[in-house]
């Protein structure tokens, strides 16, 4: 069956711009409406005629998404083409992952097990993967509660200032609220670690810190990692980004805003390798950081999806949603030789999640900056969001004023976050 026949269904879990990247993958292949459902609508899922987006109050997480979802299920029972599921969110795809065994008679639910899971999803069980398998990662020591609860001034804490702070529990620490509450802190000092912790726990939060050795340098020296691993557990495509720039606001640090594409073989064996042992299943994402002081790449964590920025796979030239297309439905990749993306690559385009403008003012000057304003002057860049064929006057004033809030961020948050 040929990839522009091929009969399917795709939904899509989420609002964010993960689903737009992913409805606008689909959209480009077939130019048909993707159907997404979603607890609440957010702004990159507005206004468009690609997304079908239908919102359940409460969806985000059981028991009303595991209800919802047997409802769902039966408008799609009688459907005689494949029905692929995709989470775009953590909290969506670990849903798909702990129900699977209860959707898969009618939804193709392409992720790992629920033992394994608990292996990935969580940052501390994730380095002891780590351990096992022989892949780099920062210095590590794991913050509890019972360590809070003992007296916050007896935590020993064996880095040099700034050290990394961040919740093990990312779905936990959505709903943990307080004053000066990040996605992740770098922390520089004593009395701030203090503070942070107390804080976090005195609110609510449950869940254990990952505390880790800060690697020098700047968000240039990041890396971010697409692979899709087939149902016979044989990565079929990895594509290697270089993010140049991340958002400095609190709720959003770590997110990259700027991702040249890039090539490295040995990072692409290293991650191969792993994801074939453990034998896993679907879309990964990887974050990880150069450290100079070991010429080795760190690994950060593993997404069981892919990333709110992975559209730079297709806006290079690898349309993100093909391959779960061919795994599952023309069933023409099992043969394939494994895509190592970008070292040949005549399509080369930066990828871009704010304006032109903020890019050229805040990314840090280098030789992939360089390469990066090249592209932009040979109009050979791009946004998950600005689809010329998804355009119309509201939904144009709305990226206009998403565009006029990422400058007003960077300006206030930059020199504190970022600087």
């Amino acid at each position: 069956m040929a990839l522009e026949t091929a009969n399917f269904t795709p939904i899509l879990l989420g609002s964010d711009f993960n689903v737009y990247g992913m409805a606008r993958s689909f959209y480009e292949m077939f130019h048909k409406p993707v159907k997404a459902f979603a607890e609440r609508e957010l702004a990159p899922t507005r206004f468009t005629k690609i997304v079908d987006l239908e919102l359940i109050d409460g969806f985000a997480e059981d028991p009303v998404w595991i209800e919802e979802m047997m409802k769902i299920k039966e408008r799609y029972r009688d459907h005689e083409e494949p029905v692929i599921l995709i989470g775009c969110g953590d909290g969506y795809a670990e849903l798909i992952v702990r129900h699977k065994k209860e959707l898969e008679d009618v939804f193709v639910c392409p992720y790992i097990d629920v033992e394994m899971l608990h292996q990935l999803n969580n940052k501390e069980n994730f380095y002891q993967m780590c351990e096992k398998y022989d892949l780099p990662y920062p210095a590590t020591k794991i913050i509890t509660k019972e360590m809070h609860d003992a007296g916050v001034a007896k935590i020993e804490q064996p880095f040099d200032y700034p050290v990394a702070l961040k919740p093990a529990n990312s779905i936990e620490w959505l709903d943990v609220r307080f004053e000066g509450r990040k996605k992740a802190f770098r922390i520089q000092s004593r009395a701030e670690f203090d503070r942070v912790v107390d804080l976090a726990y005195t609110n609510g939060y449950t869940g254990d810190f990952i505390l880790q050795d800060f690697i020098p340098g700047d968000d240039s020296n990041m890396r971010v990692l697409n692979a899709y691993v087939d149902q016979d557990h044989k990565v079929k495509m990895m594509c290697l980004g270089h993010p140049l720039l991340e958002d400095p606001a609190p709720a959003a640090i770590g997110n990259y805003v700027a991702i040249m594409p890039e090539y490295n073989q040995e990072i692409y064996d290293t991650i191969k390798r792993f994801l074939e042992e453990i034998k896993f299943t679907g879309y990964a994402n990887f974050d990880m950081k150069y450290d100079v002081r070991d010429q080795k790449y760190k690994l950060f964590e593993i997404n069981l999806r892919q990333g709110r920025s992975s559209f730079f796979v297709t806006l290079n030239g690898y349309n993100l949603a093909q391959w779960v297309v061919r795994d599952y439905v023309t069933c023409d990749l099992k043969d394939e030789e494994t895509l190592y993306c970008n070292e040949h690559n005549d399509h080369a385009a930066l990828w871009l999640g704010v304006p032109v403008k903020t890019f050229k003012k805040y990314a840090r000057e280098n030789a992939e900056k360089q390469k990066a304003l090249d592209l932009i002057k040979e109009n050979r860049y791009g946004t998950t969001y600005e689809y010329s064929e998804d355009m119309n006057l509201k939904r144009w004033l709305l990226i206009k004023w998403m565009n006029h809030n990422y400058v007003k961020n960077f300006a206030r948050y930059f020199a504190e976050n970022k600087g």
